[in-house]
């Protein structure tokens, strides 16, 4: 048996380079590179190496083979357009970011490089746009992977493993490791060292599409712009129903295919600005999926006629926002037409972050500009030249009702007496894509045959977290069938979200699960629109609201809160949910008042310690956290808030003079902002997303997609979160088992939100299966733990241990010899 057989270049590289082969690259090896320009570079004579076309190792574009992709792209150009193009893009970016150069180079290459030519007929000079891929026949283009070459930086030399050229442009950069070796080594210390500003080259990410990690059977694409929880898996090559697998060879079927890699680049990715700098974001395996089924739906629905573009389920946390961006942004570039998208919602916070993202990815210059605040103002965008449309689903009222009918209050929920009216036309083109969030929601049913009516032959596709479920089939009958399905347990599976933990806190105060009917329930979800609406919630859910509410549950509540937001691991953000307004008001008060009276016991402590003593440093950092952290209530304004708090004894106004001012929402989003603790009633519930917040204290009765968006404000994925957790206060583990039977249980039936007592309990049992190996090999934990550390005598015991657990001789059957000291 040899050893070389078993290296990474036997066991990863040399099978990756025979699969690029497969796919149409051609492919060489840079070891033993010939320096010098050639106008046709390739292999050279046995034993003489290989030619790329490059004149230094500093040059990370293969010119020659630039140039003539160019020509051959663009045949009716002249030789100096050509050289103006290359020239372009081979340009000194060294001043910019990198991800502002990739931006850059990325706009070049999907809409030409824009050049000066001679006009032949008029006179003059005139524009033309160099092209500079084929996106429309792949194999137009030119496909080289180079395996090992030599690329020089300012101060250090580096060689990537693979590097992918496409058109002499390096796209792709994959680093590997042999199997065993974890992946994330290939991204800390290659791919990160390779893209440093001193230590590394650069310039070889200004071209660069994504990059790769992987160790053979464990694979990870990302951006240039990604830390490595934003690396993910790519599972699947071709269809949502392929069994999931993770390996190399499905990474680079599904990514670098020639077609599917033009697809990736030209249409998946996209570049966000943010508060702390410009994002590039690129389709995770779902979205990309997810999204061409949904364009392919909704083209077929086209030609037949039939306006119904399907329901895209994919769950919440996982990139819904985005992937509404890549459709458009698809459709915009692939279908000919002068298409209008209108993104409805149904919420205001909902509607505002949608467009905040929008925004942030170019899509849109000014997102106020192109929001729809009336039905009037609805038929005015969507009558002008207006590329997208803001509005809530609620816009879609009848002007006028029937003939001997009255005026209807308008309601925000959809029921009622709309159904009694007509609704008017407020656009017959048939180039205009509706987008709507949660589509399914109940408030939707005569809304959306409203917006039906409204658009009669615009394309309806339904963007949702959760599932349709029974008594919803007037969706169906607006959007048609599911055309994308991606569960909450694959999420969880696939690494796009974190995984969730249920706890049930103090089991005293809990209710004894009331029977709480449809009208209840929907009170309660609506309790944050008016001051009518919380007073109708009181007087009708009576004994139950004011169990709720009592004072003296609150008060244990906030107690305990304290004491477990300040004890729990990962240190994230967190939100407090109450039934309505005045108790996350109430709430706020009772905590301020025990954070206050914790912070005087640690400091009471801490002056009576050491700093050598065991519990100093423990108590240090939790009177840093009590010391620092922020709290805010976030909810929406009532009309007589500030009389109605007053008979809670609570002053408003400080709370809404905040909210007015302030920017909470990107205070709690920026995980180094102090704002830390939030508390809600149905603000920031739905459409929100703060990565970092890892726990919300459920204190409100909540039942199916509610519960289930609520809960996912916990899920999304942040550096060092490992799960987030769902903390009960009001028992309604009834309703979530109910809700994930119908949202979130995966095709195999496993539940993605577990019981921490099941945690605790595995936890129990590995400590359990640790100290019984320990015992069989003559390690006594307990003793080592009872040796006191004077002269270093618990030091010593623990060598001991490890001397006798590490490889002994009895154990490995003398196939491996320990040296002792």
């Amino acid at each position: 048996m040899s050893p070389q057989g078993y290296t990474e270049d036997h066991l990863v590289e040399q099978p990756a380079i025979q699969l690029f082969g497969e796919l149409g690259w051609k492919t060489a090896l840079a070891l033993d590179e010939v320096l010098r320009s050639d106008p046709h570079p390739g292999p050279l004579p046995k034993g003489e190496g290989v030619c790329l076309g490059r004149e230094t190792k500093s040059e990370v574009v293969l010119l020659s083979r630039l140039r003539a992709a160019l020509g051959r792209l663009n045949p009716k150009l002249p030789a100096e357009a050509i050289e103006s193009a290359i020239d372009e893009l081979a340009r000194d970016r060294s001043a910019m970011s990198l991800a502002a150069a990739n931006r850059e180079v990325w706009e070049l290459l999907r809409d030409g490089v824009k050049v000066s030519v001679p006009d032949r007929e008029r006179g003059g000079q005139k524009t033309e746009r160099v092209r500079v891929g084929d996106w429309e026949n792949p194999l137009n283009n030119d496909f080289l992977l180079v395996s090992q070459m030599t690329i020089t930086g300012d101060l250090y030399t580096c060689r990537p493993d693979l590097i992918g050229f496409v058109n002499g442009l390096p796209f792709i950069v994959i680093e590997l490791k042999k199997p065993g070796v974890p992946a994330k080594q290939a991204f800390d210390e290659n791919l990160t060292s390779y893209k440093h500003l001193h230590n590394g080259i650069p310039a070889l990410f200004w071209y660069n599409a994504f990059m790769i990690a992987s160790n053979g059977t464990e694979s990870r694409v990302g951006s240039l712009t990604a830390d490595w929880e934003r690396f993910t898996e790519w599972k699947r090559i071709a269809r949502e129903d392929e069994p999931r697998r993770v390996s190399l060879e499905v990474m680079l079927r599904g990514l670098c295919e020639p077609a599917r890699l033009l697809d990736f680049v030209e249409n998946f990715t996209l570049f966000s600005e943010h508060k702390s700098g410009l994002v590039k974001a690129i389709a995770q395996n779902h979205q990309y999926l997810g999204v061409n089924n949904a364009i392919h739906a909704t083209l077929a629905a086209r030609a037949a006629g039939d306006g119904r573009g399907g329901v895209f389920w994919q769950t919440q946390g996982s990139g819904k926002s985005f992937a509404m961006v890549f459709f458009c942004q698809k459709i915009l570039r692939k279908v000919p037409g002068n298409w209008t998208f209108v993104i409805v919602t149904d919420r205001v916070e909902l509607d505002e972050q949608i467009a905040k993202t929008f925004a942030a990815c170019g899509a849109v210059t000014d997102a106020k500009t192109c929001h729809a605040q009336s039905g009037a103002e609805l038929r005015e965008l969507l009558a002008g030249n207006n590329r997208y449309v803001f509005t809530l689903i609620h816009k879609f009222q009848p002007e006028k009702p029937r003939a001997g009918t009255p005026s209807p209050h308008p309601s925000p929920t959809g029921r009622g007496s709309e159904s009694e009216v007509s609704m008017p036309v407020l656009c017959d083109r048939h180039d205009v894509i509706v987008l709507t969030d949660e589509a399914h929601r109940t408030q939707y049913d005569t809304l959306a045959l409203n917006m039906r009516s409204a658009l009669p032959n615009a394309l309806f596709l339904a963007f949702t977290g959760t599932p349709l479920i029974a008594g919803e089939e007037r969706t169906r009958e607006v959007f048609g069938d599911y055309v994308s399905i991606y569960d909450f347990q694959q999420s969880v599976e696939d690494g796009a979200t974190v995984p969730l933990f249920y706890e049930n806190r103090t089991p005293e105060l809990h209710l004894d699960n009331p029977n709480l009917n449809d009208d209840i329930y929907n009170l309660i979800e609506e309790a944050d629109l008016s001051e009518e609406g919380e007073k109708k919630l009181e007087r009708e859910l009576g004994r139950q609201y004011h169990l709720i509410t009592r004072d003296d549950r609150l008060e244990t509540i906030a107690k305990d809160l304290v004491q477990h937001f300040l004890g729990r691991g990962f240190q994230g953000k967190a939100m407090v949910v109450s039934i309505d307004k005045p108790t996350a008001y109430r709430m706020y008060e009772k905590v301020q008042k025990y954070w206050k009276a914790d912070r005087e016991r640690v400091e009471k402590e801490l002056r009576w310690l050491r700093s050598s003593d065991e519990q100093y440093e423990e108590l240090t950092d939790r009177l840093n956290m009590l010391k620092t952290t922020d709290m805010a209530v976030v909810v929406s304004p009532g009309q007589n808030e500030v009389e109605q708090m007053k008979k809670w004894g609570i002053d408003v106004v400080p709370h809404r003079k905040r909210m007015n001012v302030e920017q909470l929402d990107e205070k709690f989003k920026d995980p180094a902002d102090p704002l830390r603790l939030v508390f809600l009633c149905a603000m920031w519930l739905t459409g929100f997303d703060a990565p970092s917040c890892s726990t919300v204290y459920l204190d409100k009765p909540m039942r199916n997609h509610t519960l289930m968006q609520t809960i996912a404000r916990a899920n999304r994925v942040y550096p060092g979160k490992q799960s987030g957790l769902i903390v009960d206060y009001a028992n309604v583990f009834a309703s979530l088992e109910k809700a994930l039977a119908i949202y979130g249980k995966g095709r195999g039936g496993e539940t993605p939100v577990r019981d921490k007592k099941e945690l605790a309990e595995q936890l129990r049992q590995a400590v359990k299966d640790a100290t019984a190996f320990c015992r069989k090999h003559g390690v006594n934990l307990a003793k080592i733990e009872e040796t006191p550390t004077a002269n270093f005598a618990r030091v010593g015991a623990i060598k001991d241990a490890a001397n006798l657990l590490v490889l002994p001789r009895k154990r490995c059957g003398g196939i491996f010899s320990v040296k002792r000291d």
